[in-house]
């Protein structure tokens, strides 16, 4: 049993080492490498065991990376501050003349892959002979058809795309996990046979204004009370340990009273950036908060997309479930294609969404850590080893290949603006 500071100091040493490695050799994207470099790693270290049994190397790091609880890890680590990081970027103002597309996707085109991957899964299932309950199909649609914040604005970061559909991907990213996360519980219940009042059209409507709503409204709350503290003084130390505490003390509260965490700590987030630059701090302090969070998110992002790669070592895969999980990728696939179209096509006169954006939206949809850390935390049953293995699919297809490829895709399919463009 190795202590918690040791479980930290291996992994930002490979963090580390596998970046110096990509940078170097492979120069791929920063957190794909380390993805890559990780799931490499796993998969020599399984090879090593196959011819070399008596070493027991893989069970060694195996017993380490168990100590891991990747659920917890994510969710109640390190998304608070990476959603934080990620909403303190985004312009305000913009997202408000968005805010129809965003609310669409976010919403309506959540729901829609939902239906449509839990449907089309259930489907495969029944056709490859590895047949799952239809609730448990609908879990599955439900973890893994909201696009991951993470995963998103870290991909952003290597594409160049117009200002206005970065702007509806990033909110896209950063709301659709309230949405998400609430058809998660939601189906969880109904599948598990606990349902209760909760999975009724009254119960499923409560339960999202009370996470959603509730959510949105402490982070206002929260985030007004920080950028007024930070108005009243001029010290930097002091204003970079504020929005610290603003992050770690809304989503501590928000668990605490049963709202949305995610949402919570994306608006105040929103909030913060968008009105502290302008008069709550210097530009001394803001040099230094923005330099906080850029390094909060570079070191966060490095160790999750490593932790995914490692992630292979503890997962328990049934090979009757492989072939299913391969066909989660088109599904998923196929399911996100709707999901931005359908919303195109109902409100079309409204002008907002643009046909021209729909492929591009389409292999946007790129998941990551959380769809995997809800994966993980589905109680003990049958289905739960197809989900997983299919999620960890659909994420590294996404990641990897879509992530690979999104570069090339937005030179053909959009008019993306030259360096000396304004947005």
């Amino acid at each position: 049993m190795i202590s918690l500071f040791d479980l930290a100091a291996l992994l930002l040493v490979l963090s580390a080492l596998f970046g110096w490695l990509n940078r170097r050799l492979l120069r791929l994207p920063h957190t794909i490498g380390l993805l890559l470099m990780g799931l490499a790693a796993s998969l020599a270290l399984i090879a090593l065991d196959v011819a070399f049994p008596a070493q027991h190397l893989y069970a060694d790091l195996t017993r380490v990376l168990t100590q891991v609880d990747f659920t917890e890890v994510v969710m109640n680590g390190m998304l608070a501050f990476l959603l934080f990081a990620g909403a303190m970027s985004l312009d305000l103002r913009a997202l408000r003349d968005r805010a129809w597309a965003v609310a669409t996707l976010a919403l309506v085109g959540t729901v829609i892959s939902t239906i449509v991957v839990g449907a089309a899964f259930w489907w495969a299932a029944q056709a490859l002979g590895r047949p799952i309950p239809l609730a448990w199909a609908f879990v599955f649609g439900a973890l893994i058809s909201p696009t991951d914040p993470v995963a998103v604005l870290a991909t952003l970061k290597n594409v160049r795309v117009p200002k206005t559909l970065e702007i509806e991907m990033q909110g896209e990213a950063l709301f659709n996990d309230g949405v998400g996360i609430v058809l998660f519980t939601v189906l969880v219940a109904f599948a598990a046979g606990s349902g209760g009042e909760a999975t009724s059209a009254a119960g499923v409507a409560k339960l999202l204004l009370r996470e959603a709503g509730g959510g949105l409204a402490l982070g206002v709350a929260t985030g007004y009370v920080a950028y007024r503290a930070m108005r009243a003084i001029d010290d930097f130390p002091v204003e970079v340990l504020i929005t610290l505490a603003l992050v770690t003390g809304t989503y501590a509260l928000a668990q605490r009273i049963g709202v949305s965490g995610p949402l919570a700590v994306v608006a105040a987030g929103l909030l913060v950036g968008d009105r502290a630059p302008r008069d709550a701090m210097s530009e001394r302090t803001q040099g230094y908060v923005e330099a906080l969070w850029t390094l909060v998110d570079e070191v966060l992002n490095s160790v999750l997309f490593l932790l995914l790669g490692l992630e292979v070592l503890v997962l328990r895969f049934e090979a009757s479930g492989l072939a299913l999980a391969a066909c989660a990728v088109p599904i998923v696939l196929l399911a996100r294609l709707i999901a931005v179209s359908a919303p195109l096509l109902a409100f079309r006169w409204r002008g907002n969404l643009s046909a021209r954006n729909v492929p591009f939206l389409t292999w946007a949809g790129v998941r990551g850590g959380i769809s995997v850390a809800l994966a993980l935390s589905l109680p003990e049953n049958a289905s739960k080893s197809v989900v997983l293995a299919a999620t960890y699919a659909v994420v590294l297809f996404t990641i990897v290949v879509q992530g690979l490829t999104l570069a090339p895709l937005a030179r053909r399919t959009l008019k993306v603006p030259s360096e000396g463009d304004a947005p």
